[in-house]
């Protein structure tokens, strides 16, 4: 009988399944909530409520509601990366500067989407922020660092003469001019716009910036820099 088969660690076995399934009850009633009424909506006595469960017990499966909500956030960024749908290629290469474009704009595009389809969930992934003196967890960091990897494909494509670090930084900035467009865009208090016409004027941006990082490369060439 191997360790895993004792009699003896039935208990514990069955302890870990019932915070499993805590854990799954309030990562689901948080989502619910977020997706609903929004980030400042998450209270421990409704989330116990929903979830069947003590106030208490809450803080055995999550250290506190800034994990909780961090959760949730990874779920959403999950959500994303799957509204992104694959790369063109299996292997992810991108054929020129015109493919490339593209690929940037049907991101961009797919950004908006998501932020439509998604508004207090997409909000949620802005809105929170770690408590004071502490840093967003290492795995989290990563699984951003992981979506940025998508525009970062294309941006080498346009500019192969950039190092690595830059191409990183070159992403952040992209992303930070779209999300830009879309978050003004679609605020109804400030400057809301029919999805229509945001889409014509992302398109508009995006490939303008790669029309521009194009023909840097080219100006480059005929320099001999």
């Amino acid at each position: 009988m191997s360790v895993g088969d004792r009699p003896g660690n039935a208990p514990e076995d069955r302890r870990e399944e019932r915070r499993a399934a805590l854990r799954e009850a309030l990562l689901a009633a948080a989502e619910r909530t977020i997706a609903a009424q929004g980030l400042a909506a998450l209270r421990a006595r409704d989330l116990a409520r929903e979830a069947g469960c003590a106030v208490g017990a809450i803080y055995t499966v999550f250290p506190d509601l800034d994990a909780l909500a961090l959760a949730v956030n990874l779920r959403t960024l999950n959500l994303f990366d799957a509204a992104l749908g694959p790369a063109e290629r299996p292997d992810g290469a991108i054929d020129g500067p015109a493919a490339a474009a593209d690929e940037l704009v049907r991101l961009g595009l797919a950004y908006l989407a998501f932020a439509g389809a998604h508004p207090l969930r997409w909000d949620a992934l802005f809105r929170h922020r770690p408590p004071p003196g502490q840093r967003a967890p290492d795995w989290y960091v990563a699984e951003q660092a992981r979506l940025f990897s998508r525009i970062e494909r294309p941006l080498a494509a346009l500019r192969p003469d950039l190092p690595e670090p830059e191409c990183r930084l070159l992403a952040r900035s992209l992303f930070s001019a779209t999300h830009g467009i879309v978050a003004l865009g679609l605020d109804e208090q400030r400057m809301a716009l029919p999805v229509a016409t945001l889409r014509v004027q992302l398109e508009i941006l995006v490939r303008a910036m790669a029309t521009g990082l194009t023909a840097q490369v080219s100006g480059d060439c005929r320099s001999g820099t």
